[in-house]
């Protein structure tokens, strides 16, 4: 497979006065393939929305760098680079009510891509905008109602339509799901794929459920803390975990069956997570780990390939 974006050693920090950086991305490297989805996972705080933000510049990166096919992406980004680059990247937000403009018709919100970045006129531009209002199962009377008038589940479509109205190769989806109902969020999922399929999308997917993430995503990513603890193909990291981190998420995860889930013994996982202003020294999960031995408290762990296998890696000194 052809890398479509590569991130290597990508780091993201927020200053927040008396010399105190926030860790939000730290040293992350990653290769997402044309034509593939990779599911990003971790504990809220963990990073996740930071890094897809960074990818896309809506954050300048503080070191790392980026790219798109052979195409380093800029550090920061100015208006000419978002004019450059929004036809081929893109983002869905999590929040369905604060990303959409209160104060914009669904026709101005869908349309704004095509008018920023198209030639199209505005006859053009209103039959695209209803033609995506169908594909994401709206209708076209739609266009002049504003955000209000909707439900989550009928904002995060349009949402979707704007973003993928400019039929971008790689799109950010954050979180898409988590602010709507799991009978709406199976609608959207199955939505997103049967779009990735007719475009050839190549997708980044943020989210917490990781039963779902392993449903769309061809590999997962697990990340804590800003760094990335294991990545490899989604069954073998939801169903033979290596990581610690991830077995305790796998674990904690629900089976859909109330039989089994009453008699499974389910791990928690003890502790808070650490602040990401002060980084303990060592394997930053080491804390809560219940494996933890003297050598994670003093040396940071690397990703590196499971038992010479280079499409799993695990950043754990259990497989040194």
């Amino acid at each position: 497979m052809t890398p479509l974006v590569s991130i290597e050693h990508l780091v993201k920090y927020f200053d927040i006065g008396r010399d105190q950086r926030v860790h939000a991305v730290d040293d992350v490297s990653l290769t997402i393939y044309e034509g593939e989805i990779v599911g990003l996972v971790g504990e809220s705080g963990s990073g996740k929305s930071t890094l897809g933000k960074t990818i896309l510049g809506l954050h300048d990166k503080t070191s790392g760098t980026v790219k798109y096919g052979d195409e380093a992406l800029p550090q920061h980004y100015r208006a000419a680079d978002f004019q450059k680059y929004a036809a081929r990247m893109q983002m869905i937000f999590q929040d369905p009510y604060s990303s959409l403009n209160p104060r914009m018709t669904v026709a101005e919100i869908i349309g704004e891509g095509l008018r920023l970045h198209s030639n199209a006129n505005s006859t053009e531009i209103r039959e695209r905008v209803a033609e995506w209002l169908r594909r994401v199962g709206l209708q076209p009377d739609h266009m002049s109602r504003y955000p209000h008038e909707f439900s989550g589940g009928q904002r995060q479509r349009i949402g979707i339509a704007r973003a993928l109205i400019l039929e971008p190769e790689f799109v950010v989806c954050d979180e898409p799901i988590s602010a709507l109902d799991v009978s709406v969020q199976a609608q959207v999922v199955n939505l997103l794929d049967s779009i990735k399929k007719e475009l050839g999308l190549t997708l980044l997917f943020i989210a917490h459920d990781l039963s779902m993430v392993r449903y769309v995503s061809d590999r997962m990513a697990v990340m804590y803390l800003g760094s990335l603890v294991e990545v490899g193909p989604a069954n073998p990291v939801f169903f033979e975990p290596a990581h610690p981190y991830t077995q305790i998420l796998t674990s904690s995860n629900p089976e859909p069956d109330p039989e089994s889930e009453r008699h499974r013994a389910s791990t928690s996982i003890t502790g808070e997570i650490p602040s990401p202003v002060n980084i303990p020294a060592g394997c930053r999960f080491a804390d809560r780990c219940p494996k933890v031995m003297p050598q994670c408290r003093q040396e940071t762990p690397k990703l590196k390939p499971l038992n010479g296998d280079a499409d799993r890696q695990v950043a754990c000194f259990l497989y040194d």
